[in-house]
This record gives C-alpha cells, structure tokens and sequence, in this order.
C-alpha cells in the first residue's frame, strides 16, 4: 500500500479503526475472529492501527496489543487518554498530569509494547490547561514512553497552544463527504502547522457504504441508536449522498465506499482515513479504495452536487464534549 506521512510519522494510506471490534457498535465480535482480521490488514499493507482506553473500557487496548505483539515492529499503534473511569469527575473528562501518566502506564501493559507510537488526548478537558497536557506528554516522549503527540475533536485555538509546548503530529477528528465542517478552519490550521489529519467515521459510521437506509434497525448498544443522523427520516433524506456515490461509482468500477474514501485521500497529502471495520471482505473493499483515482471531473460532480446532511451527527451530551 502507499503511504502517508502525519508530521514525520511515516503510515500507510488508510488505517484501520479497531473500536468497532469491542465497543460501540453493538455486541463485541469475537476476540479471535478479530485478531484475525488485524493481521490478516497487516498482511495486506495496512501499518496503523487505531484504538483507545475507553473502546469497552480497555478491551480494545487489550485486543489490539495481543494482535500486532508478533508484528510490533512493523506497525504503529495509536491510542487515546482522557476519560474519568472512576467516576470522580462529573464532566467524564480527567487529562490531570497524574491521571494521564498512569493512564499511559495502563496502555503500555495493554498494548504489549514499550512505547506508544501516537498518543492522543481524546476530548479536551475544560478543567486541564492544554499546556499543561501537552508538557505531560512531552516528559512522556522524553522518556521514551511516547513516540509522537496527537489531539482529537479539537478546535484550532487547543491546537496551537498544544502545539506551542509540544509539537502536534496529528488530529483525528470526524470528517466524510456528510461532515465537511474541518474544511473551514482545521484543514487550512493544520497545513499551516505541518499536522496530519487523521478522519474517524470516513464512511459516515456505514452510512456511505450504502447498506444503511431508513428501515435499517441497529444492534442495542449501537451508539447509532442515538445519533440524530441516524433518525429514520433523517437516513431517507441523506440517501442522496449515496446516490451520487453510486452514480460515480459505477464510471469508476467501485463501491460507494470507495468512493468515499477515494475523496477523502484526494483532499489533502496529510490525510490517513481509519475506516473500521470487523469482516475481511469489507477491509479489502477499504484498502483497494487507495488505487481509486478520482479526476477533477469526478471532484467537481461531488462539489457541484453541494449536499447537505440532515440530522446533528451527535446527541447532545456528546456534543457537549467537542472543543471549539
């Protein structure tokens, strides 16, 4: 597979978001059955892998690090800290100094390695300057327990404080052909800083695939189950995303998917999408997105179409937690 830099973080071209594997979308899969497909990524080029402390909490972590032991030299690990486990906190968010370090210790154990490749704060903490988080981090690199220093959901004015103290290799924020809000400031603040971005939910939480509609019913504890995106006559008014990703990609001999993440990788060089997926089939239908060429002509039907999505892409307790 091609690769990508994110700073000078050197992954490949897609990554692969591992939360779906143990949180979030219904019912954890099998452990084995998911180690599999992990290796079965690496097998096939994917070198960066995604996963979090709060994806069950800790299983994720856990499950990954028992998937990549045999190849951890091959591949980078990304993971997050930031969120209050015993309940101390009434905001769910602790990125203390004390909490983080201890926190990392955890990934470390977890992860089955000796340094953590990127570490993201997960959501920033109202209560914890960022200064003083990103100094965390930077001890932390100093010694030799973090390799590279990463935000997520975070808005521009975080991210140049963060990266005043300690430089930013990457964000990881949401952003899809139906969640475009990045184009405005975060794109045009990262590439002024050097920062790669890293878009969680590339397909629209599977909306883009095109095998979602508004009779679709979702698993209990499918965090769908709650997203205002996901409303029944929400879904059938957005199928006018699908429609267009499906028009062009029937020119371009490929799946909606593709086409989807095909458009991500054309908007920007910095750009590593970490689609998620649990089946085999689905991941090679993601990777061979990367060989997808989409023309300037193809671009322009995207912007010419000017969609817009129906539905908040959170509820409102999670939006609460999104830095502006």
């Amino acid at each position: 597979m091609q690769t990508r830099n994110l700073g000078n973080l050197e992954v490949s071209a897609l990554g692969l978001g591992c939360m779906s594997m143990s949180f979030g979308l219904g019912p954890a899969t099998d452990q084995q059955e998911s180690i599999t497909l992990i290796r079965a990524a690496v097998d096939r080029g994917v070198t960066f892998f995604d996963t979090a402390q709060v994806y069950g909490p800790f299983t994720n972590e856990e499950l990954v690090g028992e998937a990549l032991e045999p190849v951890r030299d091959q591949v980078v690990i990304a993971t997050k800290f930031g969120f209050d486990f015993d309940g101390s906190r009434s905001s769910g968010l602790d990125s203390r100094p004390e909490t983080v370090k201890r926190s990392v210790e955890g990934s470390l154990t977890r992860l089955r390695t000796e340094a953590i490749d990127l570490l993201y704060q997960h959501r920033v903490d109202p209560h914890v300057p960022i200064e003083d988080v990103a100094g965390t981090v930077k001890e932390l690199i100093e010694e030799g327990k973090v390799r590279h220093f990463g935000l997520s959901e975070a808005g521009i004015r975080t991210i140049r404080r963060a990266h005043a103290v300690q430089p930013v290799t990457a964000l990881q924020s949401e952003y899809s052909l139906w969640w475009r809000e990045p184009e405005e400031q975060i794109l045009p603040t990262l590439t002024e800083l050097g920062i790669g971005f890293v878009p969680f939910s590339p397909l629209g939480k599977g909306f883009l695939t095109g095998k979602i509609d508004e009779t679709t019913t979702f698993e209990p504890g499918d965090f769908r189950n709650t997203v205002p995106r996901f409303d029944p006559e929400a879904r059938k008014a957005n199928t006018a995303f699908v429609d267009l990703l499906t028009r062009i990609a029937a020119r371009k001999h490929a799946t909606p998917a593709q086409i989807a993440l095909a458009w991500l990788l054309a908007q920007q060089p910095r750009i590593v999408p970490i689609p998620g997926t649990t089946k085999l089939h689905r991941l090679e239908e993601n990777i061979a997105a990367a060989d997808v060429e989409l023309t300037p002509d193809d671009l322009g039907e995207i912007e010419d179409a000017q969609l817009t999505a129906h539905g908040a892409r959170y509820s409102e307790s999670s939006q609460r937690m999104i830095d502006r």
